[in-house]
């Protein structure tokens, strides 16, 4: 039975599995968006969740915690930069899976995994013009 087993395993030992999800997490935080397949940034939605509620807090501790989880300095340093702090202010939910397509040799779904604040294309405020259609209906009420 697979009762209260929330993580997938991903066809891996533990520590490829470890692996893998560190370094898929640190270059997603230098890059801010990769491309994997969807089983891969399921989990890894999961394992980099925490890492950035844990980037709130500023001290040593949460620093040092951070990196035993993603084991690259330069990840950690720039998680703890300005550029991120509308990621920290964010309540939860700081990434965003978007089901691309399916690879060529094998079929599998791919998708690429964002971080959300750091996409302009879904976080530009247009200026929409409000139309205004309830004056028409007085107007046709009116002369009818």
């Amino acid at each position: 039975m697979n009762h209260r087993k929330k993580n997938n395993h991903l066809g891996r030992k533990v520590g490829h599995r470890k692996s893998i999800l560190s370094n898929m997490s640190s270059s997603l935080i230098k890059e801010k968006r990769i491309f994997t397949t969807l089983a891969k940034a399921k989990a890894l939605k999961q394992y980099i969740e925490p890492i950035i509620t844990k980037s709130k807090i500023k001290n040593l501790h949460s620093r040092r915690n951070i990196f035993a989880l993603l084991r690259d300095k330069i990840a950690v340093s720039e998680l703890f930069q300005e550029s991120f702090q509308k990621v920290r202010e964010r309540p939860g939910g700081y990434t965003r899976i978007i089901k691309i397509q399916s690879r060529f040799g094998d079929m599998a779904k791919l998708s690429m995994i964002e971080l959300v604040d750091f996409n302009d294309i879904y976080n530009s405020k247009k200026n929409k013009k409000s139309i205004r259609r309830s004056s028409n209906k007085r107007k046709r009420m009116e002369i009818e």
